[in-house]
């Protein structure tokens, strides 16, 4: 069976997939992944010790997660996440593994320049399903990049919205890697830990070892054991679990815990449904219900193993202090499209007895995926009173001809409103929202007849959105097992 399947991104609220075709039964691919066990260091080293260990799942794991990216070993994919792409394409420009695979051999092994973490991921998933391994491409939402391991992520805000920070701590809006089904007989003999194995091939921090994997109970939502004794397992580890702080960095550069959040990080967890192209949320196999004491009481244990901490007083709690009484939330009003306008409402309200004078700073900043902001799209500031039990409404417009220049490299849109009480400098309050602005889509459709072992004709069809021409553009299209390369048309 030829598969043509699908990879999620987006955001934990705008879930979009993304087709992708794996490819795996391509005529040269065992070829290419063969000579991609061959290259690898282990067998460069010991060839007679690595041929014959290549009858071990685990083993070839290992192997493939290490060769699909270029990090140390000269394997397939170059990574790249700060929008310069020069000397390559952009992450985006894939929507098939096929033409990556052959690119790395037809350049003699060297790099392909360039790949995020869905691209790791679906090459990685192709490589392994032609070696004989079942795999399937796993995307967690709101995904913590904790790269000091201590199961917290800090955000910093200033009056102008999210503040570069020289942490390179941050929640990305997605993160993509696959799980492989394989038995484990080194960690137990009982089959208690057969099954799903997380497997990441996407190049983060350096560790004494090149490969993260972990076996998921399908009885117990968190794995004891992981592969490597230096890295947690995704099932506790900042992807799906951490707790985010968010501070308010002032002009004279002290700063303001204003909430810790136990509860976003790690929401969403999805796959592909066998045999069908729906969502199958997988978040049960990888955490407890967010909020719950067992929840909390795991991730105290980790931060506990972590950090050597005392466990966090607020066990089963949201917020670290007293909920505010001015509440915020921002609102859409039309549906987020890549080429309209966007329009959005910030909603105030207060149970105070009093009125209120607040100054509120609007910000609306380019976002990549991996939660750094690009660039600043607009900012607004109004001075306005908060009424006792009546909502202060704050219309939020952002034209596409001034966010449009901006999304060319970013993955969303972010909207944050800082509100300070004029008469209380120490109050103050944040609200935040995510718009991923929904792409315009392709049309495909046959012209004719379509009959067996004969050659069909195909129309792609896509349609402007903006009111101006657009220029340099191309459609690439693949076809597993319709069509021997890539086409692009420009």
């Amino acid at each position: 069976m030829r598969e043509q399947g699908l990879v999620y991104k987006g955001s934990d609220k705008y879930i979009t997939s993304l087709a992708w075709d794996f490819g795996q039964f391509e005529d040269d691919i065992v070829d290419i992944c063969l000579k991609m066990l061959d290259v690898n260091p282990k067998c460069l080293r010991d060839p007679a010790k690595d041929f014959s260990a290549r009858c071990n799942p685990i083993y070839v794991s290992r192997v493939v997660s290490a060769m699909i990216n270029a990090n140390d070993d000269g394997g397939v994919l170059l990574g790249r996440w700060d929008g310069q792409y020069n000397g390559g394409v952009s992450p985006s420009h894939w929507n098939g593994s096929v033409e990556v695979l052959r690119r790395w051999l037809n350049y003699g092994g060297y790099p392909v320049k360039y790949g995020q973490c869905w691209v790791f991921a679906a090459v990685m998933c192709t490589v392994l399903r032609c070696l004989g391994i079942p795999c399937r491409v796993v995307t967690n939402f709101q995904s913590a990049h904790d790269t000091d391991k201590n199961l917290t992520i800090d955000d910093f805000f200033s009056d102008y919205g999210v503040r570069p920070k020289q942490s390179q701590d941050s929640v990305w809006n997605y993160h993509v890697w696959v799980e492989a089904w394989m038995r484990r007989p080194d960690l137990s003999g009982d089959s208690l830990y057969d099954g799903w194995q997380a497997v990441d091939p996407t190049p983060q921090e350096k560790s004494t070892g090149v490969f993260t994997a972990a076996a998921l109970l399908q009885s117990r939502p968190y794995c004891r054991v992981t592969l490597t004794s230096n890295t947690m397992c995704p099932l506790s580890s900042p992807k799906s679990r951490a707790d985010r702080v968010t501070w308010m960095v002032f002009a004279d550069g002290s700063k303001k815990k204003i909430l810790t959040d136990t509860g976003s990080v790690g929401q969403n967890i999805s796959t592909k449904a066998v045999g069908s192209d729906k969502r199958v949320d997988i978040t049960a196999n990888y955490k407890y219900a967010e909020g719950t004491e067992k929840e909390r009481t795991v991730y105290n244990n980790a931060a506990n193993r972590v950090n050597n901490l005392e466990e966090k007083e607020n066990s089963n709690g949201i917020l670290d202090r007293k909920p505010s009484d001015v509440s915020m939330k921002i609102v859409e009003l039309t549906k987020p499209l890549s080429g309209k306008d966007i329009d959005l409402k910030l909603v105030l309200n207060s149970d105070d007895r009093e009125t209120r004078t607040l100054v509120i700073h609007v910000n609306v900043q380019a976002m990549r995926y991996t939660g750094i902001p690009s660039s600043k799209i607009q900012t607004e500031l109004k001075e306005q009173k908060l009424r006792p039990n009546q909502d202060l409404i704050i219309p939020i417009h952002i034209p596409f001809s001034v966010y449009g220049e901006n999304m060319r490299e970013s993955n969303s849109i972010k909207v944050s409103a800082v509100v300070t009480d004029k008469d209380n400098s120490d109050a103050v309050y944040i609200t935040e929202k995510d718009i991923v602005p929904e792409n315009p889509s392709l049309t495909i459709k046959a012209i004719g007849s379509e009959l067996q072992y004969s050659d069909m004709m195909a129309e792609v069809v896509f349609e402007n959105p903006l009111s101006e021409g657009l220029r340099d553009c191309s459609i690439t299209v693949t076809g597993s097992g319709l069509l021997t390369e890539t086409m692009e048309a420009r």
